[in-house]
């Protein structure tokens, strides 16, 4: 599902990742760890395509068996849209949107079809206890429903790859394992590979693998 090799990233004369080599298979769940600063969210962001690693001739990335470098920005924006999905610990919901609308968003980007879509948000919306949220906007909802709304918007293109950056960050520790379960049952359902950056060891022990960033570099 990725691979890369020898992936660089400099912040002006900040070394920040220095020639991470990652392979994670189709429908692995992986957590990444390590102290604040190691270099967590950089690597997931280039991972998910947010960012991009510092030029080098030797680095490479594929995700999903497409060369990352090889694509042009509108390219990349539409695999990026199709393939990836994301969720942030602060759940980036768009305030003036309900619920619904929120979790349609990357399938009117993708301009899949009305009726199809506003379908399978209905059923995510159902799977993820939401049914009776649809028309709520997210200044009504708990910092736990805000979160299984980032959840569902993240699966409404039905992507191959999930990336979580410190979900559970803003919850208590009972919804924070719940979230994690959800996770575990996605999977399962759906077959999606999870990569999630986390402070929690606990949770991150649940994983398939645990992957520990140590200045810049993964142990």
């Amino acid at each position: 599902m990725i691979k890369g090799s020898n992936i660089h990233k400099y912040f002006n004369n900040l070394h920040v990742l220095k020639g991470v080599n990652i392979n994670i298979k189709q429908g692995e769940f992986v957590s990444i760890v390590g102290d604040s600063g190691a270099g967590k969210t950089t690597l997931l962001q280039i991972l998910g395509t947010l960012d991009s690693p510092s030029n080098n001739l030797k680095s490479e990335l594929y995700v999903n068996d497409v060369n990352i470098s090889k694509l042009n920005e509108k390219a990349l924006a539409n695999f990026r849209n199709e393939t990836i999905g994301f969720i942030f610990q602060f759940h980036q919901l768009l305030p003036e949107f309900t619920a619904f609308e929120n979790i349609c968003i990357p399938g009117y980007i993708k301009r899949t079809n009305t009726s199809e879509l506003e379908q399978r948000a209905i059923k995510l919306m159902d799977y993820l206890n939401l049914g009776n949220k649809i028309n709520n906007k997210p200044n009504e909802l708990s910092g736990g429903e805000k979160q299984r709304v980032a959840v569902a918007r993240s699966l409404i293109n039905n992507p191959k790859l999930i990336l979580a950056d410190e979900p559970s960050g803003n919850l208590d520790s009972k919804s924070a394992d719940s979230l994690y379960n959800l996770f575990f049952d996605i999977r399962e359902k759906f077959n999606h590979t999870f990569i999630i950056v986390t402070h929690n060891i606990e949770l991150a022990k649940k994983s398939d693998r645990t992957l520990e960033i140590t200045d810049g570099i993964i142990k």
